[in-house]
């Protein structure tokens, strides 16, 4: 695979950002590696998998 990269001039002037996730990466710019990763603490017995509580449509 090639891959043809021409990099020019990023002018960013403003940035609103609504919500961020659990999971979100935010780049403006060049990055030559990223590396992501992700972690659970919550201890396996405090997890509850359950029925589902509907929600209601009012």
């Amino acid at each position: 695979m090639n891959f043809h990269v021409t990099n020019r001039e990023l002018c960013v002037c403003n940035i609103k950002v609504g919500g961020v996730t659990s999971s979100s990466l935010f780049l403006i710019g060049d990055a030559e590696t990223l590396t992501m990763a992700s972690l659970f603490d919550t201890p396996p017995e405090s997890v509850i998998i359950g029925p589902f509580v509907p929600l209601s449509l009012s």
